[in-house]
């Protein structure tokens, strides 16, 4: 046998690239194996790690919706800083029904018929003695009182009365009626107050008055003038002249004629339901 043959069974030695022996090689694949099989310990580990709580809560869910057990509420938890809160949610409204307020004080629409009524009752009693006055003193003809839609109307027939024809200087026989009118108004203190002055239609053309609406206009402001002279408040008047426009009568009598002469003095009202249905 040569000198030169190799001896059996002697291991062959492996060498790098450069001709060196890399003896240490093994244990690169070692450690990669020893790394996969910890990871495949830790996701088995995982996968066997159950809530046991939350698995119990799944369960009495899932028995609860196929029971047919109607459920009131339901819990929401409120995270706070620290710790955990946990309140019950009503799931259904509740419907509270509300209470009839019809005919109480406490209804805007009660309120408002109650104010309503009691001025009608002011209005009348007041109507009521005008009346009174106007029939003791002998001007039952000359004075008409009536309580409508705008509140009382206290009508004031201007021939021989207040005024003589064609002029608006309030005559002396006529003043205790304007007095005992401005002590009723006197008696109110809020209702507003408007004195219009109407004529016939016969026209006029003097050098005072250039017709009817002038005449008609300055009526009413002798009558506002004289009022607001007896102490009762300037706020509360207004003055308008309408000529023949609103004749209570007509015209073609000389009795129609001296009835649309008049001036009328209303106080207003303040409160107005579907009950104030008078003419």
């Amino acid at each position: 046998m040569s000198a030169h043959a190799p001896a059996r069974g002697r291991r062959r030695r492996h060498t790098d690239g450069a001709g060196h022996e890399n003896e240490e090689r093994w244990l690169l694949t070692y450690a990669d194996m020893i790394t996969l099989l910890l990871a495949l310990f830790v996701v088995l580990f995982a996968i066997s790690s159950v809530n046991v709580s939350k698995v119990k809560m799944l369960q009495q869910s899932l028995r609860d919706a196929f029971s047919g057990k109607v459920m009131n509420g339901g819990e929401a938890i409120m995270q706070t800083s620290n710790s955990v809160a946990v309140r019950t949610l009503d799931t259904q409204p509740r419907v509270v029904p509300s209470t009839p307020t019809i005919g109480t004080p406490d209804n805007a629409a009660a309120r408002a018929a109650l104010a309503a009524r009691r001025e009608q009752d002011e209005l009348q009693r007041l109507k009521h003695m005008l009346d009174a006055f106007a029939l003791a003193h002998g001007f039952r003809a000359q004075v008409e009182t009536v309580v409508t839609r705008r509140g009382l109307v206290v009508r004031l027939l201007t021939d021989n009365v207040l005024f003589d024809s064609g002029l608006a200087q309030i005559k002396a026989q006529g003043l205790p009626l304007l007095s005992e009118v401005g002590t009723l108004l006197g008696v109110d203190h809020v209702h507003p107050i408007v004195v219009e002055g109407h004529t016939d239609d016969v026209p006029i053309a003097t050098s005072q008055y250039a017709s009817n609406w002038e005449l008609s206009t300055a009526r009413a402001s002798a009558v506002v003038r004289w009022l607001i002279a007896r102490h009762l408040p300037a706020r509360r008047f207004s003055a308008a002249g309408y000529a023949d426009l609103h004749p209570l009568a007509s015209n073609g009598t000389a009795a129609g004629r001296a009835r649309n002469r008049r001036v009328e003095v209303v106080l207003q009202r303040i409160h107005h339901t579907p009950e104030s249905v008078a003419p």
